[in-house]
């Protein structure tokens, strides 16, 4: 969402105030469950079937020691059922009793994930869920003056009825995302296929191997097959308040966008907690990287770096209010890593979207932010040639 005039600075200084008057105590999930360091992910994937968690806290001895990610256990090919949860944990921030929602919803997004510990010391006592932040921003009025099509990501990648769950997995993990709309072939959303139904599928069939879904025997069918057809849908000129709404009460952390009959974008969870974290008037342009490995946080300085580069040529075109950078890593083959990244700049009152995979980290991103600035420049151009012919 970009901030055009005084009018849209007041309303998101509302939201943050608004968001900040609740308590931590309102965003935590009061259960929750844990796994130790010495259990396996299939113990790790069972609690997240039974739960519905996607992180699951680490204990020791009864004091929190880290993260198991669901992200984690996609990317880490080495990862097979009997591996121990201590060497596929991650170290993710934690939260105090203190925290403020603007605040755990910057580091959710930084750090992309959907539940943060709450800890006492060093005892975890809850846990902070994304969909809890989703619920409470349902509730603010100033989120019911805009629509939809403000954040949604556009355009939507989709799989066909016919296409292999196992292609359409490949797809979720090169992506990093949870949710795919099915179309059948009209190009009409039939579907919605989720990493929920995947993981159902491959257990009903005994496979407990997250790192390879894409080749479980299970997995070589149509995505017809167990995609989700009863879907909720959301109109692209509906409020962030009502699709806020139906996402807190029916626990959905992805909703299909529709024009009509035509699915033009999809809405997350992620994107209105992306809005909530930055609602707040901040000097100059805000850069978010979110993403990051532990080992791949040293090379943020250069493209930060690069970010400022490329950002000083864009100001000179169109003025810049935020950019998101989502890094995913995937495809690792010894110590070759493949990363997706996934960009989102507001500029202008618009948003623009552009993607880059690569082997390169630093490269990827000079290749994002050069789509970027393309795509400002054709914007320009078009425009420019409409005048000239009026």
């Amino acid at each position: 969402m970009a901030i055009n005039d005084l009018e849209d600075l007041e309303k998101l200084t509302i939201l943050k105030a608004q968001m900040d008057s609740f308590s931590i105590k309102d965003l935590c999930a009061g259960q929750f469950p844990t796994v130790g360091e010495d259990d396996t992910v299939s113990d790790v994937l069972g609690a997240m079937r039974k739960s519905g968690f996607q992180e699951i806290p680490v204990v020791s001895g009864g004091n929190y020691v880290g993260m198991v990610k669901y992200s984690t256990l996609l990317r880490k090919k080495s990862a097979i059922p009997s591996t121990k949860v201590k060497a596929v944990m991650t170290n993710l921030p934690t939260l105090t009793c203190i925290s403020g929602v603007t605040e755990i919803a910057e580091i959710m997004v930084k750090e992309n994930c959907r539940q943060l510990a709450v800890l006492d010391g060093k005892k975890i006592v809850d846990v902070v869920t994304r969909n809890k932040i989703v619920g409470i921003a349902s509730r603010m009025k100033a989120l019911k003056d805009y629509k939809v099509w403000e954040i949604m990501t556009s355009p939507v990648v989709t799989a066909k009825e016919t296409e292999m769950l196992s292609e359409a997995i490949e797809t979720m993990i090169d992506l990093d995302i949870r949710t795919l709309p099915i179309i059948d072939r009209l190009g009409n959303l039939s579907g919605v296929l989720g990493m929920k139904e995947v993981i159902e599928n491959s257990w009903k069939a005994g496979e407990r191997s997250v790192s390879t879904l894409n080749k479980n025997p299970s997995n070589q069918i149509p995505v017809s097959t167990i995609a989700v057809t009863n879907v909720l849908t959301v109109d692209w000129e509906d409020s962030i308040a009502q699709v806020a709404a139906i996402m807190a009460d029916k626990n959905i952390s992805t909703l299909p966008v529709m024009d009509g009959d035509e699915i033009v974008g999809v809405v997350t969870e992620f994107d209105i907690v992306e809005l909530i974290a930055n609602c707040v008037e901040r000097e100059g342009l805000f850069v978010q990287i979110s993403g990051l490995s532990e080992e791949d946080r040293v090379y943020s300085d250069a493209m930060y770096s690069d970010i400022q580069n490329e950002m000083s040529k864009i100001t000179k075109i169109v003025k810049p209010e935020s950019l998101n950078i989502h890094v995913a890593r995937y495809n690792e083959t010894g110590d070759r890593k493949k990363y997706s990244l996934i960009g989102k700049l507001f500029y202008n009152g618009r948003v623009l979207n552009a993607k880059q995979i690569g082997w390169d980290l630093i490269q990827a991103n000079k290749d994002l932010l050069k789509k970027f600035e393309e795509a400002i420049k054709s914007d320009k151009d078009r425009i420019s040639s409409t005048r000239r012919r009026k």
